[in-house]
């Protein structure tokens, strides 16, 4: 799927627009009430790709957590509701998915509650076995700072 002409993706953290990210972020699901240092810090801190209307807003992010030899995690993907439904979810996925770096690492994992059909079209597979995963989990974590 090719993106409609007047929208573009790019790897340059640079144009970032971290008052559309933090805007975002704080009222999702997974990260609610989460401050923009935190955000700010967690993506220079990351592989980031945005998503841009040729009006220079930004209307998608996406990051990959990773130690830069051989593990990857993707994490804050996300449209704004607007600009979805265009293959700008997909199209960020696989920018960071062709960083040369990224290509050499043995495992890239995510989690999500509803987007499986958008990760699964990137290459992603549901875990067969979770037996060997396990988590530390601090739910609500954003409000208690």
């Amino acid at each position: 799927m090719s993106l409609p002409a007047d929208y573009c993706i790019s790897l340059d953290p640079a144009e970032l627009q971290f008052d559309v990210i933090h805007g975002f972020l704080t009222r999702c699901y997974w990260s609610p009430g989460i401050s923009k240092e935190v955000v700010e810090k967690a993506a220079r801190n990351s592989l980031t790709v945005g998503a841009y209307h040729s009006s220079g807003k930004q209307v998608g992010f996406a990051r990959m957590v990773t130690d830069h030899a051989t593990f990857g995690y993707l994490a804050d993907v996300f449209v704004l509701e607007e600009h979805r439904g265009k293959g700008l979810s997909v199209a960020m996925t696989k920018a960071l998915l062709e960083i040369p770096e990224v290509k050499g690492f043995r495992r890239i994992m995510l989690a999500t509650r509803d987007a499986h059909g958008v990760y699964e079209r990137c290459g992603f597979q549901r875990i067969e076995d979770p037996a060997p995963f396990m988590q530390i989990r601090r739910k609500d974590i954003y409000q208690q700072l």
